[in-house]
């Protein structure tokens, strides 16, 4: 099958790192980077450090507002599948990209195959919930990576070509996780300022990350840094992983952050995962992160009032809370999962000596699920309660 595989952001290609080698054993694969992160620290070094292959199309759609971003890449997208003439689009989860790649191809008649379908928030405030809603009725295979996913796309009546795959970051978690398991790794990692790398020890830092739209308005922002600011200790430093445009943000509003929050770039995947593996617990508004952190069983406190990943706030023994910006759930959260002092190292260390997880598989079911062939038309799906 000829595949042209649409891309744009760090999780993609995440996502793409795990799904493009097992693809290409048996399919052939247009990769197209629209551009949507644009940025080194954000897409450029995750080429090199995954081993993805470079795109063979590059967009540099830029940012811009959901309507200026999703026009461009729109525009990028159909010339490239009116010359490729591919069999199917692959788009991945929820992104602006996402949504241009499965409407291009639909209006074409191309069938869409979207990996993370059925994950819902049910907050259409999300500009990601909108995407993710409009790429699944557009899509012919839908890849569901939970059975919560399944059932969510049941009720909105899709069910042909609905296939539960798993996780395809579960997938590069357990392969790169069994590197970063040493604490060692901590002082070595070549992304990190040497003096912040230095200072780091198992269990005494808080890793955290914030970059959704939503929390980029001055009164967002005046609202998590001050978060962020009362789980800060100086013996337990929050090490924040600032994405560029939430620092531009900071620095238009005039907010600076608090003296025991030690500030670095974007990090790469094996870093990124690092950091969390050996961290006393985890702060982030990041989908990805927040089942990453789910994976390694490090606690983690979610800057969202929903979430799509629901299996990983559910249950008595879940270590992941949405504290949405409420400064007061946080602490409490912090106090109860992972409370400072020598028991959150001597959890961290022993978190770190018996991580073994599993690969879920999703690469090759999907590239199998490829090769057998369209299922039916999103046409001929039934609608829900009909008879």
């Amino acid at each position: 099958m000829r595949i042209v595989t649409v891309v744009g952001t760090r999780p993609q290609l995440i996502k793409a790192a795990a799904l493009s080698p097992v693809l290409r054993e048996r399919h052939v694969e247009i990769l197209v980077d629209t551009g949507q992160h644009y940025d080194e620290a954000l897409a450029g070094v995750f080429f090199r450090e995954l081993g993805l292959a470079q795109p063979d199309v590059s967009l540099d759609a830029g940012s811009g507002s959901h309507a200026v971003q999703t026009a461009a890449i729109l525009a990028g997208v159909e010339p490239v599948l009116l010359r490729e003439r591919p069999d199917a689009v692959m788009v991945y989860g929820d992104t602006n990209s996402t949504l241009a790649g499965a409407l291009a191809a639909a209006k074409l008649g191309i069938p869409v195959a979207h990996v993370e379908a059925g994950l819902r928030s049910f907050d259409r405030a999300m500009p990601e919930e909108i995407n993710r809603v409009v790429a699944d009725h557009l899509a012919t295979w839908s890849f569901a990576p939970t059975q919560g996913a399944v059932e969510n796309l049941a009720a909105e009546g899709i069910r042909a070509g609905v296939l539960l795959v798993g996780d395809l970051m579960q997938d590069l978690a357990a392969r790169v996780g069994r590197d970063v398991r040493d604490p060692a790794v901590l002082a070595h990692l070549s992304d990190l300022p040497a003096g912040i790398a230095a200072a780091l020890r198992p269990g005494s830092y808080l890793f955290a990350t914030v970059h959704r739209a939503d929390n980029r308005s001055p009164a967002a922002m005046d609202t998590w840094t001050r978060l962020l600011a009362d789980l800060a200790r100086p013996e337990r430093p929050v090490l924040l992983a600032l994405h560029p445009g939430t620092r531009a943000a900071l620095a238009a509003a005039g907010l600076t952050l608090g003296p025991d929050i030690l500030v670095t770039e974007p990090l790469g995947y094996r870093s990124s995962l690092a950091l969390q593996l050996h961290a006393a617990a985890v702060v982030t508004d990041s989908g990805g992160i927040q089942r990453e952190a789910a994976w390694l069983g490090t606690p983690c406190l979610v800057l969202r009032e929903t979430t799509e990943w629901v299996e990983t706030v559910r249950g008595p023994q879940s270590q992941s809370v949405l504290v949405g910006r409420d400064r007061a759930a946080a602490r409490a959260a912090i106090d109860r999962l992972a409370p400072i002092g020598e028991a959150g190292r001597v959890a961290a260390a022993t978190r770190a000596a018996s991580f073994d997880l599993a690969p879920a598989g999703a690469a090759t079911r999907i590239s199998d699920a490829l090769g057998v062939g369209v299922p039916a038309p999103p046409g001929r799906r039934r609608r829900a309660g009909a008879a």
